[in-house]
């Protein structure tokens, strides 16, 4: 599992691919966070991140299937996927050393942004001004939502051997898992299906945890996601003629 692992993280870094998509992640938070008139935490005026922190789910939603879109999609372009499958392995370790290769990526991308935080504890008056523990709920937050896409890319690369479908796939259930069940929760105002619409979503358990409240519910929403997610993908590879 771990030469998986190993070869997936390495075929990353190897490639173009990994640092334009998280180079483009980090360019469009810096430029959100510190240069855009309506967005700039500098006209906001205020030592607080809760800007970046609700934009970077959106720019998840294109960066994390574009990292997993090739996860299956391209074993099956390529037909390497026979070669792999004959390994010792079961169909949920490739799956897991997948999965661990996308989330070391998503950490790549998570890391250099701490530096916004040292930025703002420095500018704020007086200094080190900023709500830490808030901050802190945030990125692990934002580093479940991750691990909660990360999943649904994965599935749906597994679904075709094209890797511009499965991006798109993965793009749209990406988002409507963050706030189609809350647009549809809507529609049901007023009655129990609200309520449960809205827990059923991404964003009302991203939005608790960022509060800077661990609750337990949440992270067994999280966990109970990914897992839904890597079942389906279980059930499609397992149940598909390579």
């Amino acid at each position: 599992m771990y030469a998986v692992f190993k070869r997936e993280l390495f075929s990353f870094l190897n490639s173009l691919m990994a640092y334009i998509t998280i180079g483009v992640f980090l360019l469009a938070c810096a430029l959100l966070l510190w240069f855009f008139p309506d967005t700039s935490i500098l006209d906001y005026g205020y030592a607080e991140m809760n800007g970046f922190f609700n934009l970077v789910p959106f720019l998840f939603i294109f960066l994390i299937p574009a990292i997993t879109m090739r996860s299956f999609a391209e074993e099956r372009r390529e037909g390497t996927y026979v070669l792999l499958a004959t390994r010792p392995l079961s169909d949920l370790q490739i799956i897991l050393a997948k999965y661990f290769a996308c989330v070391v990526l998503l950490l790549f991308a998570l890391i250099p942004t701490l530096i916004y935080y040292y930025s703002i504890y420095q500018l704020g008056l007086p200094k080190g001004n900023v709500d830490a523990g808030a901050v802190i709920g945030s990125y692990l937050g934002l580093f479940l939502l991750g691990n909660a896409f990360i999943s649904i890319g994965i599935f749906a690369s597994s679904i075709t051997k094209n890797q511009v479908i499965a991006f798109a796939v993965a793009v749209f259930l990406c988002f409507f898992a963050y706030s189609g069940f809350a647009s549809l929760s809507k529609v049901f105002e007023l009655s129990s299906l609200e309520t449960i619409l809205v827990n059923l979503g991404i964003n009302e358990h991203y939005q608790s945890i960022s509060r800077g409240v661990l609750d337990t519910r949440d992270l067994i929403y999280f966990i109970t996601f990914v897992s839904v997610f890597f079942g389906l993908t279980k059930l499609v590879i397992g149940g598909r003629k390579w």
